[in-house]
């Protein structure tokens, strides 16, 4: 019940979005400019949009190598449902992708398919970060606000030291893994089966974590990872350039990247329709920001919503289809994962119990001899 109410409240915060979007719009202007953009940049900018969903399955690949092959097919079929779901629902859906590759590749876990979307999500998040923040450094905007810059370029340098302590923080847990599991098990000796099996399987996942985040420390996963994430955000960053030009905006390498950190913020929001309402009301500010009218802006924003998340659920709904994927399936992953985890956790109960038992037979001979 809680979910669906959380959903319901979701779709309500979007439909609020959209109002206030649309409630003073100029419709009649909205569609002239519309009509009046060059689509065939749009539907090229579709395409490009369409590649990017192939280069995140070849760095999934590269992410999930210490941790189990996968086919590629199955790593792009398992991206677009999970972007096609985020479209759907929200970025609630985006579970789904993780979720959806071990049912079609048996020797993927879901614990490590999870574990390497949180180390892909810290990528893209440094990436947009850095892009951001090194824009600002060097990006005026025409005709704007020279206060409202300031505070905008001091949220870009704060991003930055954020990401710099975040990264320091991941390579900490990486270096003290084992010892944080070590002190985990051993407390967990004393504790109550249930609570033994939670902590299990929080080891678990830590450990998968600590080996994922080894791209940190490896120098050649490293530069093969940022490669493909540079490469990612390039070619996002394309996209974008090529819809504001089919809207005849005189916007270059640096607008277009301003724009993009604004759009990006935006469909954090975890609102249905792939952050509908709250991306097309950030996304029309930033570009407000550099002076363009709101008419303008808002259809560029309008269509540049649908060019980043609307082809992923056509490519989703197919292999969605295709895979003959249910709830039930879902379900009978999740108990399974549950139940491996609970068997591993017996067997190393019932391991330590046996490494126990010659101790106390020792101690046991020991006092009797004295």
């Amino acid at each position: 019940m809680r979910r669906y109410l959380k959903f319901a409240v979701l779709c309500l915060i979007a439909a609020l979005a959209l109002w206030w979007f649309g409630h003073n719009l100029p419709w009649a202007e909205v569609r002239r400019e519309v009509g009046q953009a060059d689509w065939r940049l749009i539907a090229l900018a579709t395409v490009v949009i369409c590649t990017t969903y192939f280069i995140r399955a070849l760095r999934w690949r590269m992410l999930l190598a210490p941790l189990a092959p996968a086919r590629l097919i199955d790593l792009f079929a398992a991206t677009t449902v999970g972007f096609g779901a985020i479209f759907s629902v929200g970025r609630a859906g985006e579970i789904l992708r993780p979720a959806f590759l071990p049912l079609r590749d048996r020797r993927v876990r879901p614990t490590a398919a999870f574990v390497t979307i949180g180390v892909e999500r810290i990528c893209d998040t440094a990436a947009v970060v850095v892009i951001f923040a090194l824009n600002l450094l060097w990006f005026r905007a025409p005709g704007g606000n020279p206060e409202a810059y300031t505070r905008v370029r001091w949220a870009g340098l704060l991003l930055l030291c954020g990401l710099v302590m975040g990264v320091g923080a991941l390579l900490l847990l990486r270096r003290h893994a084992h010892a944080v599991i070590g002190w985990l098990d051993a407390k967990s000796a004393h504790t109550s089966r249930l609570l033994r099996r939670a902590i299990k399987l929080v080891t678990a996942v830590l450990a998968q974590l600590a080996q994922a985040l080894g791209v940190l420390t490896d120098a050649r996963e490293l530069v093969i990872v940022t490669g493909w994430t540079t490469l990612l955000w390039a070619i996002i960053t394309a996209g974008n350039f090529l819809v504001l030009r089919a809207f005849h905006l005189p916007f270059g390498l640096s607008e277009t990247l301003f724009v993009l950190g604004w759009a990006l913020v935006g469909s954090l929001v975890p609102t249905p329709g792939g952050a509908a309402g709250a991306f097309h009301l950030v996304t029309a500010a930033g570009l407000s920001f550099l002076g363009i009218a709101e008419a303008k802006a808002k259809s560029v924003s309008i269509v540049l919503h649908l060019v980043l998340f609307a082809p992923a659920f056509f490519f989703g709904l197919y292999y969605f289809l295709r895979s003959d994927v249910s709830l039930a399936a879902l379900r009978g992953l999740a108990a399974m994962e549950a139940a491996e985890a609970r068997k591993e956790a017996l067997t190393e109960t019932h391991a330590a119990d046996e490494d126990s038992a010659p101790n106390a037979a020792r101690s046991t001979r020991v006092e009797l001899g004295t």
